[in-house]
């Protein structure tokens, strides 16, 4: 990271770190390009990164080059870049306990299926894909509206906190196996 760089430092975290972090991270890397510098992590990485991911974001026309599957290990050292926001993509990591993250990040959930997970035809799965990118854009889009250099810490944890639950109520398509809708 440039050392003049001031824009906002935003995480994403799921447990494998192979599809909804990666998304999330190729996204807001592209629309917030100005005010934002997205990385993602997952606590037991997968080491790749999901092809049908990489296909999605080479149709959409979305930078996938520097993309990789990484551990949440490299952003809670001493020497870590300092996080000003971390979201976490899924419930489960959103339960286990979290490293001490250098600063004080504003930490939010957003719940998004693993699309990875559906079951079904070649179109079904694509379109579980989609829908989770579009789950992906509708939040982050969200995320960018908010007015971040005027409202404080306990104000934006309030806003993400109804934005969740706002949009968890939002319908969307993807047919995820009832035992596993996420991983």
């Amino acid at each position: 990271m440039d050392l003049e760089d001031t824009r906002y430092q935003v995480l994403f975290l799921c447990q494998r770190n192979a599809t909804r972090g990666i998304l999330a991270e190729a996204l807001l890397n592209t629309k917030g390009r100005e005010r934002f510098r997205a990385c993602s992590a997952g606590t037991r990485p997968a080491g790749t990164v999901n092809h049908q991911a990489l296909e999605l974001l080479k149709r959409l026309d979305l930078p996938t080059q520097s993309l990789r599957s990484k551990s949440w290990d490299e952003f809670a050292g001493p020497d870590a870049p300092q996080m000003d926001f971390i979201f976490s993509l899924c419930d489960k990591t959103a339960a286990e306990p979290c490293p001490h993250w250098p600063g004080k990040p504003v930490t939010g959930n957003w719940s998004i299926p693993d699309p990875s997970l559906v079951e079904g035809t070649e179109i079904e799965k694509a379109n579980a894909y989609r829908d989770v990118f579009n789950m992906l854009e509708r939040r982050i889009s969200l995320f960018l509206s908010l007015p971040l250099d005027s409202i404080d810490h306990l104000s934006m944890t309030h806003h993400f906190r109804e934005a969740d639950a706002h949009l968890v109520h939002q319908p969307h398509t993807a047919v995820l196996h009832p035992a596993a809708r996420e991983v």
